[in-house]
């Protein structure tokens, strides 16, 4: 499978914190819940650099697409993500 839209090269996919944050989200999680299970401090750090481009490239999902600033929105990983760790 192809991936559509590669990761940033600023950002590679194999870096610990993006492994760390797809390995962790079988189950669904927090953004803080999921932050703090990587060990990242800096919350838009966090958002920019991680969370968002795994949303975009389909390898982490909404629990609540249709609200995406909702206080009980979590993510958790895409069969497209369990690809990607495979």
């Amino acid at each position: 499978m192809v991936l559509p839209t590669p990761l940033p090269p600023k950002y590679p996919p194999s870096t610990p914190q993006v492994l760390a944050a797809l390995s962790t989200a079988e189950i669904a999680l927090s953004k803080s819940e999921l932050q703090e299970a990587i060990g990242l401090n800096d919350r838009k750090h966090f958002t920019k650099e991680i969370l968002k481009p795994l949303l975009e490239n389909g390898l982490l999902e909404m629990t609540i697409p249709d609200k995406p600033r909702s206080s009980k929105q979590k993510y958790r990983i895409t069969e497209r993500g369990k690809e990607f760790m495979a």
